[in-house]
């Protein structure tokens, strides 16, 4: 089954890339590779939540915002490479928690990410990742994701 498919069957589409706020483009390729740029929990153009993870906002609404950065990251993605089904394994996520003081629990936010990957690419979803504390993120966002795919080989 594609990538495309099992997103479908998950009830979910690719959001629209938005426009890059700064000197940067949503994601550029080298190679076989495609690197995304980081991608804040938009849904409907707006930001999910706001806040620190551990005070404002819960570790599960964390990972929520994780699994629809994952879900911009993957759109970036797709359409730097000509669609989903180009893509196919997902190398490297990385994830940024915006973490109150004593919150120490980033790999679990980061498992919303990882999991979404897991449930559309299957085997070839799984990656290495680094889920890294920070005090700050732009639009005091709570999670930041970027991700790196490799692509199908021409045919």
């Amino acid at each position: 089954m594609t990538p495309s498919n099992r997103l479908k069957e998950l009830g979910l589409e690719l959001p629209p890339v938005p426009a890059p706020a700064g000197s940067y483009v949503p994601a550029t390729r080298t190679g076989p590779l495609v690197f995304t740029a980081g991608q804040l929990p938009f849904s409907g153009g707006e930001l999910h939540r706001t806040g620190k993870v551990g005070d404002a906002v819960t570790p599960d609404e964390a990972k929520e915002c994780a699994r629809l950065c994952a879900l911009n990251a993957l759109a970036a993605a797709a359409e730097r490479s000509g669609g989903l089904d180009n893509l196919r394994d997902v190398v490297k996520v990385t994830g940024f928690v915006a973490s109150a003081p004593g919150f120490n629990g980033q790999p679990g936010v980061l498992n919303g990410a990882s999991e979404l990957l897991g449930e559309v690419f299957g085997e070839a979803g799984l990656h290495a990742r680094s889920a890294v504390g920070v005090t700050e993120l732009p639009l005091d966002a709570p999670v930041e994701v970027e991700i790196i795919v490799s692509l199908d080989p021409p045919t």
